[in-house]
């Protein structure tokens, strides 16, 4: 096992040599045989142990025993303590989700701080296996029968092209002492009762069922990568990136007949999660949305339009008299004038006695009502102004008002409000310009 391991790193983890490593090591048998591993082949390593607290006594023994194997080898340790049951319940997780949260964001911050270049674990083929099973009991897509990654960021797993009956054998033939977890033998947990029940009964059918696994995956992982080179292709003749948005043009994505993959290929990463909603959107209404916690996804006529959702667009910002120019949330100038004269959408010019200051910068909201520019006083509410100016979803969102205590003076960028504009009489006239 230690010269498989060694050709191993040198054909795939030729990189490692000099790095600075740290193992994560729980005590058990997996952790202590990598432990061992490396120092057999002369990596310098620091070892990282988490405390869960969830088996009372044997939790700090497991704590002491890493300690010790750490201090009689001289190696740099790091130690923690988790309230591993409290933060479940503080953040609604399981144990096991919870556990994980905890130990990799407290590994990934003694990456950080301590200049390592890559942690290490111990997942075996049979950790890999498990995982497997687990996804596909719960229904899953390509990503989820592809396993383990033997490589992900800074974290390698070095020993997942070896059996966990390989790992004992060798702990057993080096004389390696480990902590046994007793809540291994419980069938609490589905990855115990996967293990405990189904892969024996796998095994029986075929010895070398492990082998063929190993062997499908393989096939599986090649799969995937086909499916992403594909993805990517496709993206490019459906999809246009305008501005921070990304519209999807529904007349090229309906010609594929498996266009709802392609969407989940898409849209996975934003973290949407009720697909049969999003792929209702295709034949759906415009206007209506699916939302993601960061991200929505909007049906506004021959496309599908993913946004970011800006919890600060309900946000009111204020102006004051002395104020020239502004800069957040958009670029704004007050200029005071002797003359004007008509020009773009991006400027206007008003009456500067009849604004009450602090002026208001907001979205618009609906029953906002305002006197069109030109109308000669006639009120018209908002929401059937940008429907005659055949304004988009997403345009009416990013649209902000120009606000005068409750009335509106600009449209900004679209329309001005006839109220303030500046008339034979008017004496301070105010140039109010976006760039």
């Amino acid at each position: 096992m230690l010269l498989q391991l060694k050709n191993h790193l040198a054909e795939n983890f030729n990189f490692l040599k000099n790095k600075k490593i740290l193992l994560a090591v729980s005590g058990g048998l997996d952790s202590m045989v990598l432990t061992h591993l490396f120092q057999q082949l002369d990596y310098g390593v620091a070892l990282a142990h988490c405390n869960f607290q969830l088996r009372g006594i044997e939790s700090f023994e497991d704590q002491k025993f890493v300690q010790n194997y750490a201090d009689e080898n001289k190696i740099q340790v790091f130690i923690t303590q988790f309230d591993t049951e409290a933060f479940a319940k503080d953040y609604k997780l399981s144990t096991q989700v919870a556990a994980r949260e905890l130990r990799y964001n407290w590994f990934y911050e003694l990456l950080n701080d301590n200049n390592f270049d890559y942690l290490l674990t111990a997942h075996h083929a049979d950790d890999n296996l498990e995982t497997f099973l687990i996804n596909l009991s719960r229904g899953t897509g390509i990503d989820g029968l592809t396993g383990i990654p033997i490589e992900n960021e800074q974290v390698i797993r070095p020993l997942l092209l070896f059996s966990r009956d390989e790992i004992s054998i060798y702990a057993k033939e080096n004389n390696i002492s480990w902590r046994e977890d007793s809540s291994n033998a419980s069938d609490k947990y589905l990855r115990n009762k996967i293990r405990h029940d189904l892969i024996p009964i796998l095994k029986e059918i075929n010895p070398n069922f492990l082998s063929s696994f190993q062997k499908t995956q393989n096939y599986l992982q090649e799969a995937k990568v086909m499916v992403e080179d594909a993805s990517i292709m496709i993206y490019q003749q459906v999809a246009q990136e305008v501005g921070d948005d990304i519209h999807f043009d529904l007349k090229q994505l309906i010609r594929l007949s498996n266009y709802k993959s392609y969407l989940y290929q898409w849209l996975r990463e934003f973290g949407f999660t009720a697909w049969e909603d999003i792929y209702d959107l295709v034949e759906g209404q415009t206007g209506k949305m699916v939302y993601a916690n960061e991200f929505r996804l909007i049906k506004n006529r021959y496309f599908l339009i993913l946004s970011s959702i800006n919890s600060a667009d309900n946000l009111e910002y204020f102006i004051n008299e002395r104020e020239k120019d502004v800069n957040i949330p958009l670029n704004i100038t007050f200029t005071p004038v002797d003359d004007y004269f008509i020009t773009e959408n991006t400027t206007i010019f008003a009456d500067r006695d009849k604004l009450n200051f602090p002026l208001t910068l907001r979205r618009w909201q609906q029953g906002d009502v305002f006197q069109p520019l030109g109308m000669k006083g006639q009120s018209k509410k908002l929401s059937k102004f940008f429907k005659d100016e055949k304004l988009s979803i997403l345009e009416k969102e990013n649209t902000w008002l120009l606000c005068s205590e409750n009335q509106i003076v600009w449209i900004v960028g679209i329309r001005q409000d006839e109220r303030f504009k500046i008339e034979n009489s008017t004496i301070n006239k105010l140039k109010i310009s976006i760039s």
